[in-house]
C-alpha cells in the first residue's frame, strides 16, 4: 500500500483520490479465496432479488420506455412486452437491471455503505463483462473491488450524508461502480482517477423516494452513472483530477462537515470488505431498518404462541437516528410499508411470516392497517447515535398483553438468510428449469460460463 499522508494533509482529504485510484488499480482479490466465495453468494443473492423484481409494475414500466430506442448485446432480466428487445446496450442493460435487483428491496446491505451495493455494482459488472467478453473469475474479483470502493467510501463520508437525506446506494453507488468497471477493464491509476471523478459528478439520490417506484431507480442510474464513467476515463474524456480531494470535492460537498477521508484507504483490503463485515442478504424483502424489529417480533410471537387478539400494544425502541429511514408510520400500501416499522412489525405478529407478497404494491389489509396502529416507536436516548457501525444498532420490542402483562424482546445484530439457494428457489418460483443455477454460479470461471448464465437472464417472465 502507498505511505500515507502526514496527519494534517490526511485530515484535509488531500490526495485521497489519487491513492484510491492507485489501490484500485494493484488490488489483487483473486489471492483472497473467502473473497471470491463471498462474491459468489453476493452474486446468487443479487439473481434472486432481480429475478423476483422482474415481476414489478415500476420495472416493467421502466423497461418499456427504456426499451423503445436502445439494442444491444446486454442481457435484460425478464421477458418484456411482446415484440420489445430481450437485450439492450450496455448502459441500459445496467440501468434496468440495476432497477430489477432493487425492486422488491430484497437485495443484500452493507453497514459500512449503509446502503445496497450489489444491485449497483453487478448489473454495471455484467453489461460490460458481456460486452468485453471478460470471464466470470474477471467479474468476481471487480465486484470484490467495487464492494470495497463502496464500503471504504461510505466509512470515509460520515453519517451526516444519509441522515441529510441523501440516499447512499445512489450517491457511493455511482463511485463503487465506476471503481469495479475501471478494474474489469484494467485502468490504470490515472484513468481510474478521472473514472472516480466523473462518478462523483453524476452522484445523485433523495432518500424521500423511499416507498415509491423510484427508490430502485436510483440503484439503476447509479450503475449506468458509474459505467459509463469507467468507459468515457477509457476513451480519454477528462474531468476534474482528485474530486474527492478539497473544499469542492466530494468529501467536502456531501460530507456535511462529518467526513474524514483517510478512511477511504484505511484498512484497504485487510480484509475485504466483502468478507467482514461482510454482505447482509434479507430474509425479508423491506428496509434493513425494520429488520431488527421484525426478529424480536418474531421470537416474541413464537416463544409465548401469540395471537393477535393477545396483544394490547406494542412499543419498538431505536437507538437515536434508527428508524430514519422509516418515513411511513400509516402505509397506505405494501410499497410503502416496507419502510414502516409498524406494518411490518403487524405482519410479523399477524402472519408470523413476511413474504413478497407482504409488500406488494396494493392496498393495506384493513387488519395489518388496524394493528400497525398498535405500534408505537421509542428512542433510547442513552445509546449512541445509529451509524455505519453495526454495534450502533438494536431494536427492543415491548408487547403489552390484554391482562396487562408485559413481553419484551431486543435484537442488537441482524440475522442474515443463510439459505441462499432457498431464497432464489422461491424467487423463481420453484422453476426447475433454474434448479442448477445457484450450483453454477458457485463453479463458474470462465467468459463462456458468464455467456451460459446471461442465457438465463430473459427466461425469467415479468
Amino acid at each position: 500500500m502507498s505511505s500515507f499522508p502526514s496527519p494534517a494533509a490526511a485530515q484535509s482529504g488531500a490526495g485521497v483520490t489519487r491513492r484510491l485510484a492507485a489501490a484500485i488499480a494493484r488490488a489483487a482479490p483473486l489471492n483472497d479465496a473467502a473473497a471470491i466465495a463471498a462474491a459468489r453468494r453476493g452474486v446468487l443473492d443479487f439473481l434472486a432479488a432481480a429475478f423476483a423484481g422482474a415481476n414489478d409494475a415500476g420495472y416493467r414500466k421502466l423497461l418499456a420506455v427504456i426499451g423503445e430506442g436502445s439494442r444491444g448485446d446486454a442481457a435484460v432480466i425478464g421477458h418484456p412486452e411482446t415484440g420489445r428487445p430481450h437485450s439492450l446496450n450496455a448502459l441500459d442493460a445496467a440501468l434496468v437491471n440495476g432497477y430489477a435487483g432493487h425492486a422488491l428491496d430484497y437485495d443484500d446491505v452493507h453497514s459500512s455503505v449503509r446502503g445496497h451495493p450489489s444491485t449497483v455494482l453487478l448489473p454495471a459488472l455484467f453489461a460490460l463483462a458481456q460486452t468485453e467478453r471478460r470471464s466470470a473469475y474477471d467479474l468476481l474479483a471487480a465486484y470484490v473491488v467495487g464492494v470495497e470502493t463502496m464500503a471504504r467510501l461510505g466509512l470515509a463520508l460520515g453519517s451526516r450524508h444519509y441522515e441529510r437525506g441523501f440516499h447512499n446506494t445512489a450517491t457511493l453507488g455511482a463511485l463503487g461502480a465506476a471503481a469495479a468497471a475501471s478494474f474489469l477493464l484494467g485502468l490504470d491509476a490515472a484513468a481510474i482517477d478521472n473514472a472516480l471523478g466523473l462518478a462523483a459528478t453524476q452522484a445523485a439520490g433523495l432518500r424521500l423516494q423511499f416507498g415509491s417506484e423510484a427508490k430502485p431507480l436510483h440503484a439503476g442510474q447509479a450503475a449506468r452513472a458509474g459505467l459509463l464513467s469507467a468507459r468515457l476515463a477509457a476513451a480519454g474524456l477528462q474531468g476534474s483530477p482528485a474530486a474527492l480531494d478539497g473544499p469542492e470535492g466530494f468529501f467536502a460537498v456531501f460530507g456535511d462537515g462529518a467526513a474524514q477521508p483517510e478512511r477511504a484507504l484505511e484498512g484497504w483490503g485487510a480484509p475485504w470488505q466483502i468478507v467482514a463485515p461482510g454482505l447482509y442478504f434479507k430474509p425479508w424483502p423491506c428496509c434493513t431498518a425494520t429488520h431488527y424489529a421484525v426478529h424480536a417480533a418474531l421470537t416474541l410471537r413464537e416463544a409465548h404462541r401469540l395471537a393477535p387478539g393477545d396483544i394490547e400494544r406494542a412499543v419498538v425502541t431505536f437507538p437515536p437516528g434508527g428508524d430514519t429511514p422509516l418515513s411511513h408510520r400509516a402505509p397506505s400500501t405494501g410499497l410503502e410499508g416496507r419502510f414502516s416499522v409498524e406494518y411490518a412489525l403487524a405482519a410479523a405478529l399477524i402472519d408470523g411470516a413476511l413474504s413478497v407478497a407482504t409488500f406488494a404494491d396494493v392496498p393495506v389489509r384493513a387488519d395489518l392497517a388496524a394493528f400497525a396502529q398498535r405500534v408505537t416507536r421509542a428512542y433510547d436516548a442513552t445509546a449512541p447515535r445509529a451509524s455505519t457501525d453495526p454495534a450502533t444498532r438494536f431494536s427492543t420490542v415491548e408487547i403489552t398483553l390484554r391482562g396487562g402483562a408485559v413481553l419484551r424482546h431486543k435484537t442488537d445484530r441482524l440475522h442474515s438468510a443463510d439459505d441462499l439457494r432457498a431464497k432464489f428457489a422461491d424467487a423463481v418460483g420453484h422453476d426447475p428449469a433454474f434448479a442448477t443455477l445457484p450450483a453454477f454460479v458457485d463453479t463458474m470461471e470462465t467468459a463462456g460460463d458468464l455467456a451460459i448464465l446471461f442465457q438465463a437472464f430473459p427466461r425469467i417472465h415479468a
